[in-house]
């Protein structure tokens, strides 16, 4: 929050761009987008299909709920917390509608719109089949499971 404090009033990612120490090169990939064709780098700015604004301004906000005490008993951020989510809990955890986007007719939505409605649609329709679970497990190294618990992974992408 210190280096992208977007829950501040009126501060956008735009704002806190320059000369930011943790911005880094736009070619550089998270474990879990180096495992998908298309995923982009959250460090590769202003192109077509880029979601680095977006996770830039929503990572400090993931932090204060994570921090909230009214949510810490009830949420796991998935992989941060661990791969295991516990019984009971919610799941907050990152999802990439691209990998499933062209399941689901886009009838009259927005691009966005398409997007929300066909992450939540997957998941619904994995946890109803009873696969859910398999994709809070990916096959993963130790190493590997480590580095993602710090980066983060992509809900699916494997």
């Amino acid at each position: 929050m210190r280096h992208w404090p977007t829950v501040d009033p009126h501060t956008y990612v735009d704002f806190v761009r320059d000369d930011n120490p943790r911005m880094g090169d736009p070619s550089e990939l998270r474990l879990c987008e180096q495992w998908t064709a298309t995923a982009k780098s959250v460090f590769l700015f202003d192109v077509q299909g880029s979601v680095a604004k977006s996770t830039h301004a929503g990572l400090p906000w993931l932090l204060w709920l994570r921090e909230s005490p009214a949510l810490r008993d009830k949420v796991h951020f998935w992989p941060f917390d661990s791969f295991d989510v516990p019984e009971g809990k919610s799941v907050i955890a990152e999802v990439y509608p691209a990998l499933y986007k062209r399941r689901f007719p886009r009838e009259n939505r927005t691009s966005d719109e398409h997007d929300a409605l066909v992450g939540c649609t997957w998941l619904r329709e994995s946890d109803r089949r009873g696969s859910l679970d398999s994709y809070f497990a990916p096959p993963l190294t130790l190493p590997e499971r480590r580095q993602a618990e710090l980066e983060g992974w992509i809900l699916g992408a494997w």
